[in-house]
């Protein structure tokens, strides 16, 4: 056994001969922790409400169904997401309060569940029938589970796995062959309800069912699903457990430790009080960032006032105008929020830049037009206000005009330096963990200190951080001046950290003189007889 400082204990040998150990030296090292990892929240045609990574638009159709029309707003933000750059997205559907799942029962013992409430999962249909396997143990062990669901309630009594069955197919179909009882190590317990193989349904397994049970064979349609009695409110998208919402959602659901890698929070279109939920969400966490559209017909530029509307932070950034898209399946133009396209930007500038690059001069793929095109006299004081516009450039596309965070305090004012100091704190936090009741010396803090410089060197060189020397980047200490010896007594190990982030040329300024033929010849000649223009000897 090696101790965490590389000192090696005392061991004991019974017998003479070679051995050999390893000593764990110098410094931990600390890894990157994801910058573009993403969040959306938001309603969708169907799914479960605990958050679904996703890497790509196919898998959002997979889990959530239909992406077309007006009111698919979530949908239309993921598309603009991956079309945008982005790699990995989390999607947390929303549901009113009220809402409940369809379901049917298989026997005594078992209840096959939609996977997330709402009136959709009454147009799904189950069939349980033996598996094409039997085991060992007989038939009726293995079973297999067929699912299908349609966009529109097909007629009733329609099976679609029968051999004769004819029109309207339904839209997606799942198949889970082979699945067997509980005392067996594939069984259906833990495929479905906790591995998220299907995208339809759960199968439950009621408390007190006798134990290696299989569900009865059978076939029919889940009933008994109901949407929310209202529209989404703020409430929704915090989504706490209450009476009427048995289970956590949205921002609740995200605080969950299996989703700490999420560094970005949207919510398409939201109010300006879901917009402030965000914002809270984003600050207790510490180390997320949201993106938060204007409202949609924002045509008056004096009544954008985001500060005052939702809050004065430095983990927000706020775009304007709504963009125009065209929908992928009829063609027809679409007015949507932007920042699904931008949080694409966001994790396509991180890729190919850093997460230290300014999100901003990039063309927004896939939009077409804008709600508005906003003119020059306004962009003064729309970016004093925090507002990031978008603009439409001839021959140059769609792009992105600001880089702009919600704060008033100039020292975080751009948002790849709050998106840099997160990314360094977290990574900082994660890879130093370690440290937690290691014995507080000098030797340990020598290791933190090597630890973090070296972590500060390598995004020096990257040209993460401003400065032609390490001493001008950045300073690490972690010593006596930092801790007092009440602090030292009261457990509490302080590192003191100084980094300079690089600043994106937001104002370029070209100065351009005239300059005659005759003074450019003089001047020539000067040089080339060795003389400067001060009468010194070049």
């Amino acid at each position: 056994m090696i101790a965490s400082d590389g000192r090696c204990p005392v061991t004991e040998f019974e017998h003479p001969g070679v051995f050999v150990e390893e000593l764990g030296r110098g410094p931990h090292p600390i890894e990157g922790v994801p910058t573009s990892t993403a969040a959306f929240l938001g309603e969708a045609e169907r799914g479960s409400l605990r958050p679904q990574r996703i890497t790509g638009f196919a898998e959002y159709l997979r889990w959530f169904g239909d992406a077309s029309g007006r009111d698919r707003l979530l949908a239309h933000a993921v598309r603009g997401y991956f079309d945008n750059g982005g790699r990995c997205l989390y999607v947390c559907r929303l549901v009113g309060a009220g809402a409940a799942s369809a379901e049917a029962s298989f026997g005594d013992d078992f209840i096959v569940r939609a996977a997330g409430p709402g009136s959709w999962g009454n147009r799904v249909f189950v069939r349980i029938e033996d598996g094409s396997t039997t085991g060992a143990d007989g038939p009726g062990v293995r079973f297999r589970l067929r699912v299908a669901c349609w966009s529109e309630a097909p007629p009733a009594g329609f099976d679609p796995f029968a051999e004769d069955s004819a029109q309207p197919r339904p839209s997606q179909v799942e198949e889970l062959d082979c699945l067997i009882d509980e005392d067996v190590a594939d069984f259906h317990g833990k495929r479905l309800p906790l591995a998220g193989s299907s995208a339809l349904v759960t199968l439950l397994r009621r408390s007190g069912a006798a134990a290696g049970a299989c569900p009865a064979n059978g076939a029919t349609m889940l009933a008994g699903g109901a949407d929310g009695s209202e529209a989404l409110g703020v409430d929704d998208y915090r989504g706490l457990t209450t009476s009427a919402r048995p289970g956590r959602q949205g921002l609740a659901a995200l605080e969950l430790d299996a989703y700490r890698d999420v560094a970005l929070v949207y919510a398409p279109g939201a109010g300006d009080d879901v917009a402030a939920a965000v914002v809270d969400h984003c600050e207790r966490l510490r180390f997320r960032f949201a993106v938060i559209d204007a409202a949609r017909s924002a045509a008056d530029d004096s009544a954008l006032r985001p500060r005052d509307r939702i809050a004065d932070t430095t983990r927000a950034a706020f775009y304007y105008p709504w963009i125009i898209v065209a929908d992928p399946q009829t063609g027809e133009r679409l007015l949507v929020p932007p920042g699904g396209h931008v949080l694409g930007i966001y994790a396509r500038t991180d890729a190919e830049h850093g997460v230290f690059k300014a999100p901003a001069n990039e063309v927004l793929h896939g939009a077409v037009g804008l709600e508005r095109d906003v003119g020059e006299s306004s962009l003064d004081e729309l970016e004093r206000r925090g507002v990031n516009v978008i603009r439409d450039f001839p021959e140059r596309g769609i792009r992105v005009w600001g880089a702009r965070t919600l704060s008033s305090d100039s020292q975080w004012k751009y948002v790849n330096v709050r998106r840099l100091f997160i990314f360094l704190e977290r990574s900082i936090y994660e890879g130093t963990r370690w440290v937690v009741f290691e014995p507080n010396d000098e030797r340990l803090w020598g290791r933190v200190a090597d630890t973090i410089r070296l972590f500060l060197r390598g995004q020096w060189r990257s040209g993460a951080l401003a400065g032609r020397t390490e001493e001008e980047a950045f300073l690490v200490k972690c010593d006596r001046t930092t801790m007092t010896d009440e602090d030292i007594r009261t457990g509490r190990l302080i590192c003191e950290i100084g980094v300079a982030p690089l600043r994106p040329a937001e104002f370029v300024f070209l100065r351009i003189f005239q300059r005659t033929a005759e003074s450019g010849r003089s001047y020539s000649a000067l040089r080339r007889n060795g003389v400067t223009m001060e009468g010194g000897v070049a």
